[in-house]
């Protein structure tokens, strides 16, 4: 992984590594658990959560592809924002955690990216339309988007954040700003759960460079302790992301392997979390075998 120091690399450092995969994997299928609600009641519910207690990550890779098809189908036609939402948490998830080829998941991810836009349009005129607006404008549109449908602008960010994630380029770089509206929105109007993972994202993006080349490193470590905070630590992903991110940045190896071995002795099961924080361990183990060469 790239240093995330580094000045004008070819790939945005801090979105190379796992970092987005973690979190929609979780967020995705816990998305899948509204899809089903609105398409088959209980049944569905039933398997969100049965997903998301799995222990198997690669149970779950090999499942996924048939859900996709089925969330195509769904969302076909005058979808609602819920459905629309699932899908691109769920085509997001499976385009950046499972899915090694490149442009495959440029693909997959474009597919998250364009089910999210439709799900902010559906849920409010505000949201239509903000692909060719000035960045003023787009921030006014963010703006006047109706806090009570912040679950829409947070599926929004979700297929963004995969859609850059997965190009990983100076394309992806200038979309930076944006992203970073739409979570500050996020983080103003969002209930706790949303702005738990909003206050992460957030310090990640803060974090891709030092405050010599614009970052705000410093205000991204702020970010993380408020989604340590909020998720009451028991979200692995987000230690994963503040050690690979703001500890690795500002060389604190003190930072670094605390936060890594807090998270190689938690408990990885946790009600909606046990699929993600296993994730997160197979990070955190890597992260810790890597540090006396990246240090």
């Amino acid at each position: 992984m790239i240093p995330a120091g580094s000045a004008a690399p070819p790939t945005l450092p801090g979105l190379a590594g796992g970092w987005l995969g973690i979190v929609i994997a979780a967020i995705a299928l816990a998305g899948c658990g509204s899809l089903i609600r609105s398409a088959t009641g209980g049944l569905t519910e039933q398997l969100g959560a049965a997903v998301l207690q799995q222990d198997d990550p690669e149970l779950v890779r090999e499942a996924t592809p048939t859900l996709l098809i089925v969330i195509d189908s769904l969302a076909a036609g005058d979808a609602s924002p819920a459905v629309l939402g699932s899908a691109a948490q769920l085509y997001a998830a499976y385009g950046v955690v499972f899915v090694n080829d490149p442009e495959r998941a440029r693909k997959l991810t474009g597919r998250a990216y364009h089910y999210g836009r439709r799900a902010l349009c559906v849920a409010d005129s505000a949201g239509c339309g903000l692909e060719p607006l000035s960045f003023q404008e787009y921030e006014a549109r963010l703006g006047a988007f109706p806090a009570a449908k912040a679950q829409a602008l947070y599926d929004y960010v979700i297929g963004y954040l995969a859609w850059v994630q997965a190009r990983a380029d100076y394309e992806a770089l200038v979309q930076l700003p944006r992203l970073q509206a739409a979570l500050e929105r996020l983080l103003a109007t969002a209930p706790a759960p949303i702005r738990g993972r909003a206050h992460m994202y957030m310090g990640i993006l803060q974090c891709l460079r030092p405050a010599s080349l614009g970052g705000a490193p410093e205000e991204g470590m702020r970010n993380f302790e408020q989604a340590l905070r909020i998720t009451g630590r028991k979200d692995l992903s987000v230690q994963v992301e503040y050690a690979r991110n703001c500890a690795r940045l500002l060389y604190d190896r003190e930072l670094h392997d605390s936060l890594l071995e807090e998270v190689m002795d938690a408990e990885a099961e946790q009600p909606g979390l046990t699929l993600f924080n296993n994730l997160a361990k197979s990070d955190a183990q890597e992260l810790l075998g890597s540090a006396d060469e990246y240090f």
